[in-house]
């Protein structure tokens, strides 16, 4: 299954709504990146209320996804973090330094607008 990018204005807009195995995160991997590329996509919104937990590939290719999608030149806020999340993130050494981050997606689509000065 892919998981659906959505465009809003010139932001995307990602709310993974099952838990991913390791097909799934690198083919969201590869889509986001290339939605970014192709929409000249400023912001992007991670929302992964969803997740309950995530092993240590799945934490690993979010990592990248988000430090991929600043390299492109696109602001990132991760919505949605649950506290299994965060301590496996953490544990892993995983470090989404310079992340924005926000409780839920309307919070998170907020965050995003102040940061690109909307």
């Amino acid at each position: 299954m892919r998981i659906p990018i959505l465009k809003l204005h010139d932001c995307l807009v990602v709310s993974i709504q099952w838990e991913l195995d390791d097909q799934t995160a690198l083919q969201f991997q590869e889509d986001l990146l290339h939605k970014i590329h192709a929409t000249s996509a400023r912001g992007v919104v991670i929302d992964i209320t969803s997740i309950d937990f995530i092993d240590s590939f799945i934490a690993k290719v979010l990592g990248d996804v988000i430090n991929m999608s600043k390299l492109m030149g696109a602001q990132v806020v991760v919505t949605g973090i649950k506290p299994a999340v965060a301590i496996t993130l953490i544990e892993l050494g995983i470090r989404l330094e310079d992340v924005l981050t926000a409780i839920d997606l309307e919070n998170g689509l907020e965050k995003l607008q102040q940061e690109l000065g909307e």
